[in-house]
């Protein structure tokens, strides 16, 4: 292809604002590194010879290192310095994030879904993106557009796990994704040949189907041509690329790592800088000493007024931190005929099945995967039996055994429009997801400063039954409760189960819901309680709302109690009160979601009752049920007649295999009547 002098001229002048930058930056560095910021030099080239041909219909997740990118896309120096000093009107994040931590929605650029620190966290997310796009495209939901989708890597980066998982995915499914690798030899202060049996190039070709390209990322004609190459055959053929581009690291790692400190190739880098590259390249094309002279000092006088006006902008206000945590929810109140007339009862695990066939058949842009949920099995538990036979293979897949990618997949697919409903076969398996939970999923509204909202549905067999043994049995919710921006459910029975289901579909943030495999079909002993006549299929449940499942007058002549409680803990508490005979003395609140939490009707409960017991799963040091204890125990105090009680599982590592094991480890209906007759006795 020609490269005609105007492309040159936007190349170069983009790269002079870049370095001009980097310059002023150093310059004023003890004004600018109060917050840690990371430039481009070096890497110019490349990232211009992207951002330039890329569409406003396309997505780009650059890096931290990227802001020639965000430059070229039509970023201006003002914009990202509004960042790179945490201002108000920073244009990416409102003040939140670190400099060229873009998240942009502009209609005319490119797009970028929220972006971390945390390297190459990116690359799931991007993927989710692609595989939105090829979902889109093979469900006849796309348009005439062949969007493309841009994943920036460092070439550090691409030792993580969750790059290998994000590339699998691009190479099974083929989907429209670049991944470009910018090689600079360094991590922070190891080198390639310290930390990388082989270059990113080399690394791509073990995985079939994804074609890979290494170029001189510091030479612009040889960048912007092949770039363009790569683009077109995606376009066309909708399938993943790498690009390996060798580039110097011409500045610091960051404002705060010191290239000085630890690089002994900083001579050697020099020699490779593309500045004066590109400069021969304009020379030889019929640009002037003086053409050029005048774009170099444009720049620089750009860039300096850009710097005065972000140094006197606006600063947040302290009020500024309490938004965007969440996006607003339409579904405020409970809806729809909970026990519609001559419904059938059915087990839980069949209300979460008919839910996500309803959503389904109503919304094409609702689709399910996870491990094992395809045509063959259906899930596990037989929670998505029949759908893929329903809906297709392209709405309903099996995964990869990549949780970390089921999770953070949602990232992208919730970006071109879809609502993506996922699954972990257990509980146990998330850990590898987490990652993906809490820097990308959970944090992407209130970092993208609300632009960004992940709108998906995690679903998450958990708890204890039929001797799961240690891996199959784990509770976990203390810990993804910690995880701020994520909302939680933990039902106790089908109906609330299809109703929370419902209310998190139509919710735009991220939810969570856990559904205890030993109330799926109510085969253990006392649980016949999570059976429900089948709600109506216009039937929500809003999240925050808890349900005084056995509730009790004001009592003075008797001692009474509330049990605060959820999942398996509601059956637990209802048996035990109505074999002690003291339904009139106990009342049990079902707390239905453990984020947000209905700390209205708790108090409420308490402060009526006089003593509480906290009842859970999880062995209960250091836990979720411990911190509600507390907080109860703060807001009530004047209103108790005992101390707050909790009762959970032994504090043990792990739930054993044997069953008379695990039932010593974990709480029961016996247990439960012992810690009342303990706490009424106070």
């Amino acid at each position: 292809m020609k490269i005609t002098k105007d492309i040159f001229k936007k190349a170069f002048s983009n790269l002079c604002t870049a370095k001009a930058m980097t310059e002023l930056y150093e310059e004023n560095f003890k004004t600018v590194s109060k917050y840690v910021h990371a430039t481009s030099r070096g890497h110019e080239v490349i990232q211009t010879a992207l951002g330039m041909q890329l569409q406003p219909f396309d997505y780009v997740f650059p890096y931290y290192r990227d802001d020639s990118i965000l430059l070229s896309i039509g970023m201006e120096p003002k914009d990202l310095m509004l960042q790179l000093l945490a201002k108000k009107d920073d244009p990416f994040s409102g003040g939140r994030s670190y400099y060229s931590h873009p998240s942009l929605r502009d209609d005319d650029k490119p797009k970028i879904p929220h972006q971390s620190s945390a390297t190459g966290m990116q690359a799931i997310p991007a993927a989710g993106t692609a595989m939105g796009m090829w979902y889109k495209e093979k469900e006849g939901l796309g348009d005439d557009n062949k969007p493309v989708v841009v994943c920036s890597l460092g070439d550090a980066s691409v030792t993580e796990g969750e790059i290998a998982e994000a590339m699998q995915m691009a190479a099974l499914k083929q989907l429209p994704i670049i991944f470009l690798v910018q090689d600079n030899g360094w991590d922070i202060s190891a080198n390639e040949a310290e930390t990388r049996a082989q270059s990113a190039f080399e690394y791509a070709r073990g995985f079939n189907g994804l074609e890979a390209i290494s170029i001189d990322g510091t030479d612009f004609i040889e960048s912007y041509t092949e770039v363009n190459k790569v683009i077109e055959t995606i376009r066309k053929e909708r399938r993943p690329f790498l690009i390996h581009a060798k580039v110097p690291l011409l500045n610091h790692h960051t404002s705060g790592v010191r290239m000085e400190w630890y690089r002994d190739d900083l001579e050697e880098s020099k020699e490779r800088d593309p500045y004066p590259i590109l400069k021969k390249q304009l020379a030889e094309n019929d640009f002037t000493e003086d053409e050029i002279e005048a774009i170099e000092v444009l720049a620089r006088v750009k860039v300096k007024e850009a710097y005065q006006e972000a140094s006197q902008a606006e600063d947040p206000k302290p009020e500024d931190l309490f938004t965007h945590d969440f996006a607003p929810t339409e579904i405020t109140e409970e809806k729809g005929k909970r026990s519609p007339e001559g419904a059938e009862k059915v087990v839980m695990v069949d209300c979460a099945l008919f839910a996500v066939e309803e959503l389904m058949k109503k919304h094409k842009e609702c689709l399910l995967y996870g491990q094992d949920v395809g045509g063959r099995l259906g899930g596990v538990f037989r929670e998505a039996a029949t759908l893929a036979q329903k809906f297709g293979d392209n709405r309903v897949f099996n995964t990869p055994i990549q949780e970390a990618f089921i999770v953070g997949s949602t990232v992208g697919m919730s970006a071109v429009g879809l609502k993506p409903i996922v699954e972990v076969q257990f509980a146990d398996y998330i850990w590898p997801g987490l990652n993906q939970l809490f820097t990308e999923v959970s944090r992407s509204c209130y970092l993208s400063n609300g632009k960004w909202p992940v709108s998906m549905i995690l679903r998450v067999p958990i708890g204890a039954y039929g001797s799961g043994g240690p891996y199959h049995s784990s509770s976990v919710e203390s810990v993804v409760t910690n995880i701020r921006g994520l909302k939680i459910a933990y039902p106790s029975n089908g109906a609330d189960l299809k109703g929370l289901m419902k209310a998190a579909y139509y919710d735009p943030n991220p939810v969570v819901i856990f559904e205890h495999k030993g109330l799926y079909w109510s085969k253990v002993l006392g649980t016949k309680g999570a059976t429900s006549v089948e709600p109506s299929e216009d039937y929500v449940l809003p999240f925050g709302k808890a349900w005084v499942l056995q509730e009790i007058w004001k009592q003075e002549e008797k001692e009474t109690l509330c049990i605060i409680t959820y999942g398996m803990g509601v059956h637990w508490a209802m048996n035990a009160s109505e074999e002690l005979g003291m339904q009139d003395q106990i009342e049990v609140v079902d707390l239905r979601t453990l984020s947000p939490l209905d700390e209205e009707t708790i108090m409420k409960s308490v402060k009526k009752c006089g003593k509480c017991l906290v009842v859970t799963e999880e062995p209960s040091d250091n836990t979720f049920a411990r911190a509600l204890s507390g907080k109860i125990q703060e807001e009530c105090f004047k209103y108790l007649d005992a101390p707050v009680m909790t009762i959970g599982s032994e504090n043990m590592p792990a739930i054993p295999l044997n069953s008379t094991l695990e039932e010593t480890m974990i709480p029961s209906t016996e247990k439960v009547k012992k810690k009342i007759e303990e706490l009424l006795a106070y």
